[in-house]
């Protein structure tokens, strides 16, 4: 057990956490045919649209309601009307999907009632789903707000009483969970025999793929016939503590059971995820996952011997924090420090003496006074990794220097496998490799290697029988 405390600083010195506009945001981009929106100023849908370009290289949809002064104190709903008009009418979603942020959650706009009254005043949205999430940013983090998103979404969009379909099987997946990690979800749950509805699902807009039409919305995600369909689904697998209430919304509301998955990195993650799929389908694991299972364990035990004893300091958003850190300390590595966003069930349960609710400087100064071989966060822990001269393994949202990231894979067999590849492969890069300057030799033998035997002595030179041996830290400097 973890013992959970938050830091007091004043202020953020170095943010490790998010927003929760964004992380709904980015929750309403895992759907076809959507326009999210942000109801606050333009500045605040800036900054979320520029991290999320620079994270996956892709153009990202995300409109604004563009508040100024005026408007906030007024209120917003002539904004809202106007945004909701004008993206009908160019964009032509399907859904539209509006987030609050801290500028209107403070001047308290009852944006539910705008939209009713925007309905009743112009029929001709009746065309077009409107769903909206409150997501102040003054509170909670990124993880916080993809919850509260899918959980707006489970409560709105499934239609309850329709009939079970055999097979069907309702995904509820959580921020932690990469495109790639949904693709290889979706292809696990496929090889059972099951039909997977993944809701959000940004492995179908957000994978780097380039369309043959461009489209001023989302491009693939779950299309909205799928999203009213979720209540037929024999069962819901939810993907991380964080979406436990979005499982139970849709179980009360459609009264379909849910299995809910804290992590999926991991031999014994794995295993509950197969053994479920198993007697959800009735059908024997595939020999495809078996023979990735022996991969894994040799993996595993290639790898235990690199990530033995070694020190972490991982930062992270709760339910990422918790699958990553878990494994680790399986693997025999020693979580020294564990920072992360927002409060979560799992951070008690998390392998380590305790969890700090803060930010990057905070892992940074814990980390200098652990002793920490390696750094695990996103990319904004760079420099904090170049001042305290340890590696960064970069985990999470967001990684604006490096690319692929949508393809990035750390769930199953396959995934927690490459996940001990990647990790391992670095802390084989901190073991001292000797070279010559370690067993450094006498001036008189340097003298004739090059060729000064005659100036150094008038005789041969001599080495003598035991050759001092430089310290692996003298040899670094």
């Amino acid at each position: 057990m973890a013992h959970v405390s938050e830091s007091k600083k004043a202020c953020a010195v170095n943010p490790l956490k998010m927003s929760q506009p964004l992380g709904a945001s980015y929750a309403f981009m895992g759907l076809q045919s959507c326009m999210p929106v942000m109801h606050g100023s333009q500045g605040c849908t800036s900054f979320g649209l520029v991290l999320l370009v620079r994270h996956f290289k892709e153009a990202i949809p995300l409109q604004t309601t563009a508040m100024n002064e005026v408007t906030t104190i007024l209120g917003g709903y002539e904004n809202i009307e106007k945004a909701i008009l004008n993206i009908r009418q160019r964009a032509k979603p399907q859904l539209i999907a509006i987030c609050s942020t801290g500028l209107t959650e403070t001047k308290g706009d009852d944006v539910e009632a705008y939209i009713e009254l925007a309905r009743q005043k112009h029929p001709e949205l009746a065309d077009t789903e409107i769903v909206y999430v409150s997501t102040p940013d003054y509170v909670g983090a990124f993880q916080d707000g993809w919850a509260h998103a899918v959980t707006a979404l489970v409560k709105h969009l499934p239609e309850a009483g329709r009939p079970t379909v055999a097979g069907r099987v309702a995904v509820l997946p959580g921020v932690h969970l990469t495109p790639g990690d949904l693709e290889e979800l979706r292809e696990i749950i496929e090889s059972f025999g099951l039909t997977p509805l993944i809701a959000p699902d940004v492995s179908g807009s957000l994978d780097g793929h380039i369309p043959d039409d461009w489209l001023g919305t989302t491009l693939g995600g779950t299309p909205l016939a799928d999203l009213k369909a979720l209540g037929t689904a024999e069962h819901c697998l939810a993907l991380g503590e964080q979406m436990r209430e979005a499982a139970e919304k849709l179980q009360a509301r459609c009264g379909v059971p849910f299995t809910l998955f804290d992590r999926l990195t991991g031999l014994t993650a794995t295993d509950a995820l197969m053994q479920r799929l198993s007697e959800l389908s009735g059908r024997p694991v595939p020999a495809k996952w078996r023979r990735q299972r022996g991969q894994l364990v040799d993996a595993m035990l290639d790898g235990h011997f690199h990530f033995g004893n070694k020190r972490v300091a991982l930062g992270a958003e709760p339910d990422l924090l918790w699958d990553a850190g878990s494994f680790l300390a399986e693997m025999g590595v020693e979580l020294s420090v564990c920072v992360t966003t927002t409060q979560s069930p799992v951070l008690a349960r998390m392998p380590a003496n305790e969890v700090v609710i803060g930010d990057l400087e905070d892992l940074e100064l814990a980390a200098k006074a652990a002793g920490c071989d390696v750094l695990i966060t996103h990319a904004h822990g760079r420099q904090a990794s170049e001042r305290l001269g340890l590696p960064l393994f970069r985990l999470g949202i967001p990684m604006f220097d490096r690319i692929g990231n949508a393809h990035i894979c750390h769930v199953g067999y396959r995934g927690t496998r490459n996940f001990v590849y990647e990790l391992g492969n670095l802390f084989i890069d901190l073991i001292h490799h000797h070279h010559a300057d370690d067993w450094p030799l006498p001036a008189l033998s340097l003298a004739a290697a090059q060729g000064q035997v005659a100036a150094a002595m008038p005789g041969v030179a001599h080495v003598p029988a035991q050759i001092p041996r430089a310290r692996p830290a003298d040899a670094a400097v």
